[in-house]
């Protein structure tokens, strides 16, 4: 019988040349660092790119590692499509960890995320996600605090995440028979469909502080717009994805209720914070104001079946 345990790490990218050329080496020195008697650990990244952009840069780089490196091709357009590839690449894998292509993570990122899984027995491990800037947002948007994220202790038991630094179980994964919906392919929020999935089946999931990834933001979000409308797309995703999994047509339609009287609270208490802060012109009381009004009326939206298409491509 063979005892080996086969670990995955998956990267999924879009026409993101310099990212994969800074995050592949990175990926390939954690499994070389982590590579063990009873441990084969390979990286894979799926391209969701139709022409397949990625593919030479891949397969030069995997031609000098001392890791197996693979590459595959998702056509169909949306991350969803792209992370369903990553689980039927991954067939024969034990583990399998999900990466984005503009993180990079921080050294025995690998080894702490394994050792959590090993010492706590759970079906998925979350690590945190810290946000870098290419250019510093101004202060309007700092004081939002747009790009802050969840930390906990290690061991705390949750219930939703994101792929963005995520363990999964395959086993687990498999007799659930998870997927990724293609419905969320283009407006986000998949992922927390499918955690969210996870735990409601009984799977366990638990964080690990240490596991830390670095978000590198671009230019192009750190403006106004781009972080009122995340905050939007924010609430949008947890209202459908929590409408998705209800079990039965009044549990949908209790929740949709519900929802929308969540929503429209934040709406109102956001637009007031928002006004007083410019009564005031105080610029955290202007931002988070506006950045909970936006997260509510997604939340009502998503409520009854809107759909904020952030990823959608142009024609």
């Amino acid at each position: 019988m063979d005892d080996t345990r086969h670990v995955t790490i998956a990267v999924m990218t879009f026409r993101r040349p310099d990212d994969i050329s800074d995050l592949l080496p990175k990926l390939i020195e954690q499994a070389e660092d982590n590579a063990r008697t009873d441990t084969v650990i390979e990286v894979l990244v799926v391209d969701n790119d139709p022409d397949g952009g990625a593919r030479e840069q891949v397969l030069t780089t995997a031609s000098s590692a001392s890791v197996k490196v693979r590459y595959e091709n998702e056509t169909t357009p949306g991350i969803s499509a792209a992370r369903n590839r990553a689980l039927d690449a991954s067939g024969t894998s034990d583990l399998l960890i999900f990466i984005d292509d503009d993180e990079r993570p921080v050294e025995h990122w690998l080894r702490l995320l394994l050792d959590t899984y090993e010492t706590t027995g759970a079906d998925a491990v979350v690590g945190p996600v810290i946000s870098q800037y290419v250019v510093e947002p101004e202060p309007w948007v700092a004081a939002g605090r747009f790009f802050d994220r969840r930390r906990l202790l290690t061991g705390t038991r949750i219930d939703v995440a994101a792929t963005n630094n995520l363990l999964l179980d395959m086993a687990r994964v498999r007799s659930l028979a998870l997927r990724f919906d293609l419905a969320y392919g283009i407006t986000g929020g998949g992922d927390t469909l499918f955690t969210k999935e996870l735990h409601a089946q009984g799977g366990e999931m638990v964080w690990c502080d240490e596991a830390i990834v670095y978000d590198l933001v671009p230019a192009d979000r750190v403006t106004r717009r781009w972080v009122i409308m995340r905050a939007l797309r924010s609430g949008n995703s947890w209202s459908r994805t929590t409408v998705a999994i209800a079990d039965g047509v009044l549990a949908r339609w209790s929740l949709r209720l519900r929802l929308s009287a969540q929503g429209a609270a934040r709406m109102l208490a956001g637009a007031v914070r928002w006004l007083f802060g410019q009564l005031t012109r105080r610029q955290v009381d202007q931002a988070r104001g506006l950045r909970a009004a936006a997260r509510g009326w997604g939340m009502l939206g998503g409520a009854w079946g809107y759909q904020y298409r952030e990823y959608r491509r142009p024609q």
